[in-house]
C-alpha cells in the first residue's frame, strides 16, 4: 500500500488545509498515511523549516507548502497503475 507521510508542526494553518485534502482523497484512494511533528527535531526543523507542510509519497517528496487535490489524485493513480 502507498504510504504518504505529512511533515507539520503545531497551529500551522497550512498544515491543516493540507491535512484536510489528503483526507478528502483518501476517501477515494486508499493508503496509508504518518503525520510527524517536526517541532521536536532539530534535524527536521532544520531541513524543512518554513517549507511546511511537505508531503512525501512513498519517501519521495511529492508537495511543499501546498497540497495540490488534483495534482495528489494524479500522483497516486500513476502509483497504482505500475
Amino acid at each position: 500500500m502507498t504510504r504518504l507521510t505529512l511533515y507539520t508542526r503545531p497551529d500551522c494553518c497550512l498544515c491543516d488545509e493540507a491535512l484536510e485534502v489528503i483526507e478528502r482523497v483518501r476517501i477515494e484512494i486508499p493508503f496509508e498515511l504518518r503525520k510527524l511533528d517536526i517541532s521536536s527535531d532539530p534535524v527536521l526543523v532544520e531541513r524543512y523549516g518554513e517549507l511546511l507542510p511537505v508531503l512525501l509519497i512513498d519517501s519521495e517528496k511529492a508537495f511543499e507548502l501546498h497540497v495540490d487535490e488534483r495534482g495528489l489524485r494524479d500522483k497516486l493513480a500513476k502509483g497504482r497503475s505500475r
